[in-house]
């Protein structure tokens, strides 16, 4: 499933934040195109210095890299589909506050789960997964149209926001449960339940905005 934007409402400004964010990642990847491993070794985030107390602002320039193409194209795709709205009920300033908060906080979900790694963390999903998370408990009847993928055959769908995210997350924790078994894994599965937990939580206030907005 891809999902590609809410069909149930439009955001009422320019949503300047996201596509803000949206350009940071692209301009960062492309260094990484340029810089190569070296770029991304030294900018990524690795558990095991972050808890020795080095390099901490990696936390926050990680979660503006990726490992590859198809990781940021699937990345920004959902942050678009989800992001405008929630910017539009928050504000762009409070917006951005949410997303780095968001960010960090799934971050730092990952490292606890895995303090002693050396492996590189990087990518903006957990970030993006606290903007699902604001986004399913504000408007979790709007309908969201998405990609529906049958081997080669594909149909667009209007799929309600809570069944969609909902079948996210659970497909975040089914596969949490089974990296955790085999000890490996590619895929910074807490940092997405983290930053999803993070965004449903504090999505509540979120819904303050919208309803004192009328």
């Amino acid at each position: 499933m891809l999902p590609l934007e809410d069909e149930s409402r439009s955001p009422s400004r320019l949503p300047i934040v996201t596509i803000a964010i949206i350009a940071i990642n692209a301009v960062v990847f492309v260094l990484e195109l340029v810089g190569g491993d070296q770029f991304v070794l030294h900018w990524s985030a690795i558990p095991a210095q972050i808890v020795a107390g080095h390099r901490l602002e990696t936390l926050l320039t990680s979660m503006f890299m990726h490992a590859s193409w198809s990781h940021i194209i699937g990345n920004m795709i959902f942050l678009w589909a989800f992001a405008p709205e929630i910017e539009d009920a928050m504000t762009p300033r409070r917006f951005a506050v949410f997303y780095l908060v968001g960010g960090l906080v799934s971050m730092l979900a990952q490292i606890a789960f895995d303090p002693h790694s050396t492996v590189p963390n990087l990518g903006a999903s957990g970030a993006i997964a606290a903007v699902m998370g604001a986004f399913l408990v504000t408007y979790p009847t709007d309908k969201i149209r998405t990609v529906l993928f049958f081997g080669i055959f594909y149909r667009i769908a209007f799929i309600p926001a809570a069944l969609l995210i909902g079948l996210w997350f659970l497909s975040q924790l089914v596969e949490f449960g089974v990296v955790a078994q085999v000890q490996t894994g590619g895929v910074a599965y807490l940092a997405h339940i983290g930053g999803m937990i993070f965004g449903a939580v504090t999505g509540k206030t979120v819904r303050g905005f919208t309803s004192a907005a009328g």
